[in-house]
């Protein structure tokens, strides 16, 4: 039997301590930067609650509690950061689509702040994956040009494998209408044969903290 969950909404349409993660999902979903987290006990959740999300939310719970995904925490991948704090001093990145696929459009945001560093688009024809992969490079290669080894959020995962093994997998077609954006993926796996970098590529973890700070706002 599943063990309960107590779901702690601290920004959302409307704040407060849920039962079930529908119910939770319910109140934060298309808010942009909902706060919300998941705990083992009651009483946990109403002292989280009463405190405020700025002591809580994005970070690590201690003891024998967990947060939502456990299973996900417990993974070693390098590529998970379910188990650990938000690193603030870091870029965030994101892709916003009308159809996939369809025009995108990225950018990247400093995740503290939200203060946009780099915004590309919109890109006539591509897809959600292929816009999270530019993402991700572009933001490399700005920050190589800074000097700094940042960490870098995607809440993509199929973007983040692509960058790690320097090729993609889509089934986006080779044609006039899908040219640019291309162009642009064989640009940025160019680039990464060509350099190195030292930055930390980490999963964003959507479901214990909330949209990631580059998003579009557009679900």
């Amino acid at each position: 039997m599943a063990k309960q969950k107590y779901y702690v909404v601290w920004v959302g349409k409307r704040p407060g301590i849920y039962h079930s993660w529908a119910e939770c999902k319910e109140q934060v979903e298309q808010v942009k930067d909902a706060k919300y987290k998941s705990y083992d006990s009651s009483s946990e959740a109403q002292k989280a609650y009463s405190e405020g999300w700025t002591k809580h939310w994005g970070k690590k719970q201690t003891g024998s509690s967990g947060s939502k995904g456990t299973s996900s925490s417990r993974a070693s991948s390098s590529s998970s950061a379910s188990s650990a704090s938000i690193d603030y001093d870091s870029v965030s990145v994101d892709v916003g689509t009308r159809g996939n696929p369809g025009p995108i459009e990225y950018q990247g945001v400093d995740t503290k702040t939200g203060e946009v560093l780099f915004a590309v688009g919109p890109i006539p024809n591509g897809t959600n994956n292929l816009g999270e992969f530019l993402a991700i490079v572009h933001s490399l290669a700005y920050l190589k040009q800074l000097g700094s080894t940042k960490t870098v959020y995607s809440d993509s995962r199929t973007a983040l494998k692509w960058v790690r093994e320097k090729q993609v997998a889509t089934s986006l077609v080779r044609d006039e209408s899908t040219k640019e954006v291309w162009n642009l993926v064989d640009r940025a796996l160019k680039w990464l044969e060509n350099n190195r970098y030292e930055n930390k590529l980490l999963k964003w973890e959507t479901k214990e903290w909330g949209e990631i700070k580059a998003d579009y706002g557009r679900k």
